[in-house]
């Protein structure tokens, strides 16, 4: 049977296999050595990964024109000292370098006005700027709507003020990232995009394929690019259009999935952006709205959301685990101060529920994890000379079966993580028990109140049929709400289950009088996945409800 994108001979004769049941998704994952020793051979293994995830992708009619692929990396610090021997620059060391990846208008007007608002605002936190790249690329490589669309690249290669730690450059670089797009907006500058800003990692990602991405990024061919992690992604659109800057990864995560509740995360995000409040932000907090904008994708807002996180203190597992919780309700495995750590994070942050599978980085640690219902693969292998590999398949990245010390795979809500800067792998046992640990979650969780202990007793006696029918009327129940809802409900303790069809007009058009809540209408994925089943999912679902004040999503008070 021939492939219908690539013309392949798959072989499926005598088989009861039907091809016609076969489903792309995006192939995502993550090559490390766990030591944090840098070399070419994590970039070489990461770019066959992304390659042997090429069916997971989409490719337009010409056969060319993909929808996204990339890899993210630490810089590569030989790459570019050529360039700064150029510009007749000195780094007392390769970490005081930051690299930012533009995608820039072709407009050279445009381009220089955007080049004078960065550099501006650099000079404005003592940062020197060393020059702009002209980043090496084949475009020979791209199909004709990618060429067509595809943005002026350049790389803004900046140097570390005198004194200035590592965390607290990273803020400042995300500060002007977050500046630049906002006075961009107001000073009504043509489009751009910045991949990433970092004196850590950076991000090589373009519209096309995967077989083509080392040959569009000449740099990517380079003996001299040296990296101790590499995350890769084939990009599967599944929310969004395919575009050059919604390509992943994006300067954090890498996804595969989709995340089904991402329009309330967007808002309560952007509604709590007021309350934002942490020493490291101070007289910033200003730069820190507007994080979710218009056109993100679902993967580009969990990448905002995550590294604002980051940022803020919050190490990567911490900051996932608090975004993407597993299930813990009724595992019999979860112990107490786990189960009070996520109940503690649910009080002021809501799940951003998939399914998903993540990976993350911050250039120092990688972190691979599940959502809660596992719906999407993620296998690793770990080897005895140190190299750990994660992808959605077995065997995309190519490893001597001979030096495999241990391999698994993620089950759902679980997560790892390799720890470049000590040397370490962690397991989901040992990261959850250190994360239940840092804080007394229970101690503060006795603040709350639970209302069921608050409910009122049954009234006994003769019922007031008059009374309640009076009641019924006023507050807009009908016939049809307490036969078929609240009956079942009283009944079984269940949620009815029937026809999801509605002839029922909208009640912003109804004649008749309708409850407040009949004006808003629950907005259900725009993927195949089935409505959620609290009590057929109930391992992996919940309907408690917290309400009260939500504390600052940045800080952990009681």
């Amino acid at each position: 049977m021939k492939h219908p994108f690539y013309d392949l001979d798959i072989p499926n004769e005598g088989s009861l296999h039907s091809m016609d049941n076969e489903r792309d998704a995006c192939g995502v994952g993550f090559v490390a050595n766990i030591h944090g020793m840098r070399s070419r051979d994590i970039l070489d293994l990461a770019i066959s990964g992304v390659c042997n995830v090429q069916h997971r992708g989409a490719v337009d009619a010409d056969r060319v024109t993909g929808d996204g692929a990339g890899v993210l990396t630490q810089i590569p610090h030989k790459i570019f000292q050529p360039f700064i021997d150029e510009m007749h620059f000195e780094l007392d060391h390769p970490m005081d370098l930051a690299v930012g990846v533009f995608f820039m208008p072709e407009d050279p007007t445009e381009r220089m006005k955007i080049h004078l608002l960065a550099e501006g605002l650099l000079r404005n936190r003592e940062i020197q700027v060393i020059g702009w790249r002209d980043v090496p690329v084949n475009p020979n490589e791209l199909g004709y709507k990618a060429r067509k669309t595809m943005p002026m690249i350049q790389h803004l290669l900046v140097a570390r003020p005198e004194g200035l730690d590592d965390n607290p450059f990273e803020r400042q670089l995300y500060l002007i990232r977050r500046e630049m797009r906002l006075k961009a907006r107001i000073h009504k500058l043509a489009d751009f995009y910045i991949a990433s800003f970092s004196h850590r990692t950076m991000v090589y990602k373009a519209l096309l394929l995967p077989s083509s991405l080392q040959k569009f990024y000449t740099d990517l061919q380079s003996d001299d690019y040296e990296t101790s992690l590499a995350v890769f992604h084939q990009r599967f659109s599944t929310n969004t259009f395919p575009t050059w800057a919604l390509s992943h990864p994006f300067r954090t995560l890498a996804h595969n999935g989709e995340i089904n509740t991402v329009r309330g995360n967007r808002n309560w995000l952007n509604s709590r952006a007021s309350d934002f409040e942490n020493v490291v932000w101070e007289g910033e907090e200003q730069l820190l709205k507007e994080l979710i904008t218009k056109g993100q994708s679902d993967s580009a807002s969990l990448d905002a959301a995550l590294d604002l996180l980051i940022q803020s203190g919050r190490d990567p597992v911490h900051a996932l685990a608090m975004l993407v919780p597993s299930a813990y309700g009724i595992d019999p495995a979860t112990s107490a101060d786990l189960k009070a750590f996520y109940e503690y994070h649910e009080c002021f942050s809501e799940p951003w529920d998939g399914p998903a599978a993540l990976v993350l980085t911050n250039g120092l640690s990688v972190v691979a994890s599940l959502d809660r219902n596992g719906l999407r693969p993620s296998r690793w292998k770990m080897t005895t000379d140190g190299i750990f590999a994660l992808g959605s398949e077995v065997g995309i990245v190519p490893i001597d079966d001979a030096k495999i010390l241990r391999k698994g795979r993620l089950a759902p809500g679980e997560m790892l993580e390799i720890d470049t800067l000590h040397g370490r792998v962690r397991f989901n046992d040992e990261i959850k028990a250190d994360l239940a640990s840092r804080k007394p979650y229970g101690e503060w969780l006795k603040n709350r109140t639970s209302l069921t202990t608050l409910a009122p007793e049954v009234p006994t006696g003769d019922l007031d049929v008059l009374s309640l029918s009076q009641k019924q009327a006023a507050f807009g129940y009908t016939k049809e709400e307490i036969d078929m809802s609240f009956t079942p409900v009283l009944a079984k303790g269940e949620e009815a289950t029937y026809s999801m069809g509605d002839d029922v007009a909208l009640s912003v058009l109804s004649t008749r009088p309708r409850l407040l809540t009949a004006y808003f209408r629950q907005l259900f994925a725009q993927v195949t996945n089935p409505p959620i089943d609290p009590i057929r999912e109930r391992a992996v679902m919940s309907l408690d409800v917290v309400l009260g004040y939500q504390r600052n999503w940045l800080d952990q008070t009681p």
